[in-house]
């Protein structure tokens, strides 16, 4: 399997396909097969290729993948695409033994009853989707019979932006097996001149990148190709597994002899706009930070770190203040300070002390920022030719203070009075990010999510870095009155060095001889004009590189940012406003073929002689929090049930779904910690488990076996909850409480919601149809003198959990892949050693056992698994003190 992703190409292609049939032992994921070279459980995929053209910043990638079934008998194979989140899928095309199926961009009303038809009648059904940092996947499987060929196409579009002065393509390269033709192919064609353009890789050395590689620009075409050989592949001189595992970037920019550059072609024009050598605007800027409670750990140290690093990056004509709220609001200064080096340094003490606090008041906290910013200006604290910009951090919904969201954004938006943009960046995922997003955009921002990772504070430094250095303020771009049509957003309260305004539009006139643009702004020291016009008989002898150009480029520019920018602007509108957005982007959704949140792409392939259904859709950052999509993500899950578990020392234990094989890991912290297990903010379930230790154990030793002796579950939106001890187990709705012993055999429902208590055995909690989980009660010999009674949690169902859960066990529901190789003897001889690549990390795991007790509390199941080391460093997100919390609930 080979993951890949590019902002132009940006995909992540699981080229190694997944396929089901034969379990992997450990053997077969060392490569040690009986069959030929390059095919893997029966398939051999024996070409991939991955085509990219770029015209004036627009990408039309093409993923192709070909193989074949070597085995006897049928097997399925699952094609793999990870694409960027901006980009919209455009086509797909199945072809088996030269018959071609493909898919057709529907209405997502007109989709769902054809996917929900196609489940009715028992047929296997699909929406295959998921939504990551970055990415999103498509995927899409078929079975395909002994001796067949099998060929996968997928197209997609995007454009470019423009960050930090260049346009980068970036590849996560992980292919799972040798693919005899595998090629990265991708052309630019530049009407400005390219200025420079590069690629390197991280997983391979510079001299066989050399030989695989080459890289060339002229004038204003670039090329770059990428195509290793079977033995550039091959990890060792004799190895079956593959080299390629880690990161591809390719990155260019183009010649800005002038501020502007406008391209005209068939009807439809496109502007860019990027003036370089300007000087900063100063800018007034306050940091408005959530230290509520939520924040402890290592969140509030990530955003204590990034600041530091912003402060590092102020200039001395910038002026600041940091806000922090919990349930109270307090300032580092009562008004706006100059950045100069004894301010800088006495604000570099105030972050260092940031601890946080308790609850979450996001109202006060922007309020009392817009009111310092708006203040400075009518004082004349601040310079006249100055900009102002709030950025709020936050972890959490408002829960003290005014906690309405539309009340909120309310007050926000009064305050600011359209005057400056609000950056709100959402940390993790236990947030309403639509709120966010809503309250960022109202008021000519953005948002952004910060992801809970190692690297979140990088994250905020380099969103940061992104609005750091304004070139010019109030930008409009205007045109010849009565001379364009449809013409997409040519307003901006910014434009920051390093960055790119991109305006496109339909001429009402084909055959005018001239065009002309002026782009008006704010400068640091005056106000400025820029003035592009284009001779329409030129512009067309300089677009002729037909060789590089697919002819309606603009056109769909056009298409995708009048699209882009018709669903952003919908989110905020109400009523009849937004059913005539919606119709606006549907009607060109379905036109120019995109999938976008308003349409599915719908695959009919043929399976046991009959017709299969797939939706292809594109989730959101909050798509899977309404009932529909969340029902599409998981309705088309492998045959193979996985299951997830923390039991004995604890361990957790990860079977991971189509790789028939078992991860697992131990947390060791000392008795009285509280770690968070699951948390899901779509449904409202939350999971958490205290350590207990052997006898005479205390809390500040970590030595000695520890395991669980109380668990929690909660359901934030039915006000319920279940505490489960080794002695008795506790009901809570609302306020009431209802206790029942082990020696109680009992069931509680309600709608939605079911609990049974099986005696002296488990407790079965169940919260509507998906979602179940188990707690088995091990007892020991009440006189041992080591040991006591302990708790072992088991998840039954999560299938109707969303993507959004996390937690240790929690985010492991989600699609992860491994490889293990390079078996080897352990400290043990009887637990080998191996290496393990997982999520960007490599890590040495060891071949043990754990026991799966769901069946038999006394005896168990023998689980064989990986063992990873030190609390899971390296497989789980962050590091397991990040999920140490205060209390059970």
């Amino acid at each position: 399997m080979m993951t890949m992703w590019w902002p132009c190409l940006v995909l992540a292609l699981l080229s190694g396909l997944e396929t089901s049939g034969f379990p992997r032992s450990p053997l077969r994921l060392l490569g040690k097969r009986s069959l030929p070279e390059g095919v893997v459980d029966g398939i051999e995929v024996y070409s991939t290729k991955i085509s990219c053209k770029v015209t004036s910043r627009f990408a039309h990638n093409v993923v192709t993948t070909r193989a074949v079934n070597r085995a006897d008998t049928a097997k399925e194979v699952s094609f793999d695409v990870e694409l960027p989140k901006t980009a919209f899928i455009t086509n797909f095309t199945l072809t088996i033994d030269g018959v071609t199926y493909p898919g057709n961009v529907k209405e997502k009303e007109v989709a769902q009853k054809q996917y929900e038809k196609a489940v009715s009648q028992g047929k296997t059904a699909g929406l295959v989707k998921a939504s990551g940092r970055k990415l999103e996947k498509f995927t899409v499987s078929v079975n395909v019979a002994a001796g067949s060929k099998v060929t996968f196409e997928l197209t997609y579009e995007e454009l470019l932006k423009r960050n930090k002065g260049k346009y980068e393509m970036y590849l996560k390269v992980q292919p799972k097996q040798l693919v005899r033709h595998f090629e990265i192919d991708a052309h630019i064609f530049e009407p400005q001149g390219i200025s420079m353009l590069d690629a390197e890789a991280s997983f391979i050395t510079n001299d066989l990148l050399g030989s695989a590689l080459t890289k060339s620009f002229s004038g204003k075409k670039g090329h770059v190709s990428f195509k290793p050989s079977l033995d550039q592949q091959r990890s060792c001189p004799t190895c079956t597994d593959s080299v390629l595992n880690g990161d591809f970037t390719i990155v260019y920019d183009v010649n800005r002899e002038s501020p502007g550059n406008v391209q005209i072609v068939n009807g439809y024009f496109v502007h860019f706009f990027a003036p370089q050598g300007l000087p900063v605007v100063p800018k007034n800027i306050v940091f408005v930070i959530d230290v509520s409670g939520s924040m402890s750990g290592r969140k509030i140290q990530q955003t204590r770190e990034a600041l530091l690093k912003i402060l590092d990056d102020m200039k001395e004509d910038d002026y600041l203040n940091f806000i922090l709220f919990s349930t109270d609001v307090t300032t580092w200064k009562d008004h706006l300070v100059q950045a100069t080096p004894a301010n800088l340094e006495e604000a570099r003490t105030f972050v260092k002390s940031i601890r946080d606090q308790s609850m979450t008041n996001i109202n006060d906290g922007l309020l009392r920022g817009i009111e310092m910013l708006n203040k400075a200006r009518e004082d004349h604290m601040v310079p006249e030719r100055s900009t102002s910009i709030i950025i709020m951090l936050t972890d959490g919904d408002a829960n003290t203070g005014e906690s309405r969201p539309e009340k909120i954004q309310e007050n926000v938006r009064n305050a600011i009075g359209g005057k400056f943009p609000l950056y709100n960046l959402g940390f993790g995922n236990n947030l309403n990010y639509n709120f966010l997003e809503t309250l960022a955009l109202e008021n000519h921002g953005l948002a952004r999510r910060i992801y809970e990772d190692s690297d979140a504070n990088l994250q905020l430094q380099g969103f940061y870095e992104e609005v750091a250095n304004p070139l010019l303020t109030n930008v409009e771009v205007e045109y010849p009155e009565n001379a364009i049509l449809d013409l997409t957003r040519n307003s901006y309260p910014h434009f920051y060095d390093g960055s790119e305004i991109v305006v496109a539009g339909r001429l009402v006139d084909r055959n005018m001889d001239n065009f002309k643009a002026d782009v008006k702004g704010h400068g640091a020291l005056n106000d400025l004009t820029f003035t592009e016009e284009v001779d329409m008989k030129e512009m067309d002898a300089a677009l002729k590189e037909q060789g590089y150009i697919f002819g309606d480029y603009i056109e769909r520019l056009w298409a995708y940012l009048t699209i882009e920018q018709l669903l952003e602007k919908r989110k905020n509108a109400h009523g009849d406003e937004k059913e005539n957005i919606t119709a606006e982007a549907l009607e060109l959704s379905l036109k120019y073929h995109f999938v976008t949140p308003l349409t599915s792409m719908v695959v009919t392939k043929p399976e046991d002689n009959e017709d299969q259904t797939s939706i292809a859709d594109k989730p959101g950052e909050e798509a899977i929090s309404e009932s529909k999509s969340m029902a599409y993500l998981t309705s088309y899950q492998s045959r193979q049930t996985p299951y997830y578990y923390v039991d004995g020392d604890p361990h957790f234990i990860i079977q991971v779904p189509g790789k028939n094989d078992t991860i697992c890991f131990n947390i060791d912290e000392k008795p009285g910690t509280v770690l968070r297990l699951i948390q899901d903010p779509v449904s409202g379930i939350t999971v958490t488990g205290q350590i207990i230790g052997d006898k005479g154990s205390n809390a500040s030793s970590r030595t000695g076996k520890t395991y669980f002796g109380k668990l929690g579950i909660s359901n934030a939106w039915m006000d319920f909850r279940v505490e489960v001890t080794t002695e008795k187990i506790i009901l809570g709705n609302g306020a009431a409480l209802s206790t029942f012993s082990w020696l109680d055999t009992v069931t509680v429902t309600q709608t939605g919601l079911s609990v049974t208590i099986n005696r002296k055995k488990n407790v079965v909690v169940s919260f509507g149809d998906g979602i179940s989980f188990v707690i088995i009660l091990h007892q020991v010999w009440k006189k041992h003198p080591v040991h006591q009674d302990f708790l072992g949690f088991y998840v039954v169902d999560s299938h109707r959990m969303s993507a959004q859960t996390h937690g240790l066990l929690g985010q492991f529901f989600q699609p992860f892949d491994f490889e293990v190789f390079d078996l080897r003897p352990g400290s043990d001889p009887l637990k080998p050693d191996a290496t393990m690549t997982v999520k960007r990390h490599r890590l040495t795991v060891t071949r043990g056992s754990q026991k799966d007790y769901r069946k038999d509390a006394s005896v168990g199941t023998k689980v064989n698994c990986w063992f990873v080391h030190n609390n899971g460093e390296g497989l789980i997100d962050g590091v397991h003190t990040d999920y140490i919390i205060s209390s059970l609930f």
